[in-house]
C-alpha cells in the first residue's frame, strides 16, 4: 500500500527531486547508483513500469489516487505519494503539473551497445542532437517505424529528461537505447557489428531514400545529426552511403524529427512490410 502524504510545505527535502533538482543533477554522474529521472504523465509513468523502471515517490493531485492513477500506485507497493489539490500545487511549484502527475524513478545502468544491437537490422543513430523534443519524437518514429534500436553520441540531449520521455510517450522505456562509447571510434564500432551506415545529409551526389541497395542491406544504421548543422563532415565522409530527402517549393531540409520518421518509414517500416509480404 502506498505511503499518501499530504502537501504542506513544498520545501521539505523528499521534494528535491521534483521542485529543486535540474535534469543534470538528477542524473548524477559523479554516483550513479543514486541517479534518477521524473517520468511525467500516467501513460508515460505506465510504459517506464512496464519496462521495468523502479519507482521512487510520486507527486499528483488527488483525484488520480482513483483511476488510472490509483491502477499505477497498486503497482509501485509502500513508497512516498505526495498529494495536493491542483491549486495548491501550483501555489507551491509554481506551474501546472502535465496530466497531473509526476513519479521519480531510478536511472538504470545503461546496456552496451553489443547488448542494444543484438539481433538487432535497422538501427538510428544520433549525433549530438540536443532538443529534448526533438528526442523524443525521433523516438516515437523509432518505435512505430521499423527501429530496433537507437544509439546516442554522449554530447546529444538525454531520453530520460521529463520533456523527451513525456514527447515520446513513453515509447523511450520501448525501443531499446544506450549512449555511444566515448573512448572509441562509433563507426568502427558498427562496422565490426555488420553495419552499413546511411547518412542523413544535403549532398547533391546523395542516393535516393527508396534506393534498392538501402533495402537489400541485411544490417542498416539510419545516422542523423545535430539541429540545423547537420552531421560533422567527417561522420558523412565515413558512412557507407548518403541520403538525402527530396524536397520541393524551394524547401531544403526538415526538421530532424520529421526528417526521422521519413526515413524510419522508408528504410524500416517498407522493408519491414515487404519481408512479411514476400513471406
Amino acid at each position: 500500500m502506498a505511503k499518501i502524504i499530504e502537501i504542506t510545505d513544498f520545501s521539505v527535502p523528499e521534494l528535491d527531486l521534483y521542485a529543486r533538482l535540474t535534469e543534470n543533477q538528477l542524473r548524477n554522474r559523479a554516483d550513479p547508483t543514486q541517479a534518477h529521472f521524473i517520468a511525467e504523465s500516467p501513460l508515460v509513468i505506465g510504459r517506464a513500469l512496464d519496462a521495468g523502471y523502479t519507482p521512487v515517490s510520486f507527486l499528483m493531485e488527488r483525484r488520480h489516487l482513483k483511476g488510472q492513477g490509483g491502477e499505477l500506485l497498486q503497482r509501485c507497493g509502500e513508497i512516498p505519494v505526495y498529494v495536493a489539490e491542483p491549486e495548491v500545487l501550483v501555489n507551491l511549484t509554481g506551474f501546472h503539473l502535465t496530466r497531473g502527475m509526476l513519479c521519480a524513478m531510478r536511472r538504470p545502468q545503461m546496456p552496451s551497445v553489443a547488448e542494444v544491437c543484438t539481433d538487432a537490422r535497422r538501427i538510428a543513430v544520433l549525433e549530438n542532437v540536443m532538443n529534448p523534443t526533438n528526442i523524443g519524437a525521433i523516438f516515437r518514429s523509432a518505435a512505430a517505424l521499423g527501429m530496433d534500436a537507437v544509439l546516442l553520441t554522449a554530447a546529444g540531449s538525454d531520453p530520460l529528461y521529463r520533456r523527451a520521455s513525456r514527447v515520446s510517450m513513453g515509447t523511450v522505456f520501448q525501443v531499446p537505447w544506450t549512449y555511444l562509447p566515448e573512448d572509441r571510434d562509433w563507426q568502427e564500432i558498427l562496422q565490426e557489428m555488420g553495419f552499413k551506415t546511411v547518412a542523413m545529409a544535403l549532398k547533391k551526389d546523395s542516393l535516393a531514400l527508396w534506393d534498392p541497395r538501402l533495402a537489400a542491406e541485411e544490417k542498416l544504421a539510419v545516422v542523423l545529426g545535430t539541429e540545423g548543422d547537420g552531421l560533422a563532415v567527417q561522420t558523412i565522409a565515413r558512412c557507407d552511403y548518403t541520403v538525402m530527402i527530396p524536397m520541393s517549393n524551394g524547401v531544403d531540409s526538415l526538421n530532424v524529427a520529421a526528417a526521422s520518421a521519413v526515413a524510419f518509414y522508408e528504410l524500416g517500416m517498407r522493408v519491414e512490410c515487404k519481408g512479411v509480404t514476400e513471406l
